[in-house]
């Protein structure tokens, strides 16, 4: 019977482990979650604001093609820091950028640097190609189309942000999880408050029967005997007392 005890304990505790774990895990996630739609709403605001002239100071894309295997792959996310001038851009360096060119004009692109050189007006600019093409961009990047430089790469994210676009990735991350907190947070309010009004009724239930044994004691001592006013205060004072408790 004792080993069966034992049985139920250990059980019982990694059940428990594991919905901590399952509670912090889906917490965590919902909390990156939250910033990655705080910094998107943010962003869209200051966008509505500032117009066109709104740099942030890194911004985050999931790569839509394959240009750049195997470097940077599709559906990979990338993070993008701005440059303050297109000096502080090397060759080498992996650019996310506004296309000029008529064929893909106003799309975003991330390409490599492989070279300078500069426009018929005089200006700077950065020769780009995918690593996977074979050619290099038909157009060369000025200073005020370059979104940022690749700083990061986080592969295949861009599955995980493609999902939760979805009405079931919706459903099954964020939804389900926000409702199963809610609840497993109402039913543990609802069982501390449970568990107190069982103390209460037990203590009152406690007070009740001291009082009523009291009593009784009193009126068999005195059942022969007339009581004193000294003893019915006393037997008065105690059952204050005891209704103080019953009402606290």
């Amino acid at each position: 019977m004792e080993n069966e005890e034992k049985a139920k304990y250990k059980i019982k505790g990694f059940l428990k482990y594991i919905s901590t774990v399952v509670s912090w895990t889906i917490f965590v996630l919902l909390f990156m979650i939250g910033i990655l739609l705080a910094y998107y709403y943010v962003s869209v605001k200051l966008y509505a604001t500032k117009g066109e002239k709104y740099e942030p100071f890194f911004s985050i894309y999931s790569v839509a093609s394959g240009s750049m295997e195997p470097t940077i792959s599709y559906l990979d996310v990338i993070i993008n820091l701005k440059v303050d001038s297109i000096d502080d851009v090397k060759v080498n360096d992996v650019i996310t950028f506004i296309s000029s060119w008529d064929v893909n004009y106003g799309m975003t692109m991330t390409h490599r640097v492989v070279d300078t050189s500069f426009t018929d007006d005089g200006k700077k600019c950065l020769v780009t190609k995918g690593d996977w093409n074979t050619q290099e961009d038909q157009v060369c990047v000025t200073e005020e189309n370059i979104v940022g430089v690749v700083k990061a790469v986080i592969p295949g994210f861009g599955k995980v942000q493609k999902f939760l676009s979805s009405t079931l990735g919706w459903l099954l991350v964020i939804i389900i999880p926000a409702l199963y907190i809610i609840v497993k947070d109402i039913i543990k309010i609802i069982s501390i408050a449970l568990d107190k009004n069982g103390k209460y009724e037990n203590k009152k239930e406690d007070n009740n029967n001291y009082a009523k044994e009291y009593l009784n004691n009193k009126l068999r001592e005195s059942s022969n005997n007339e009581l004193t006013e000294e003893e019915l205060n006393e037997i008065l004072r105690r059952a204050y007392e005891d209704l103080k408790k019953y009402k606290d």
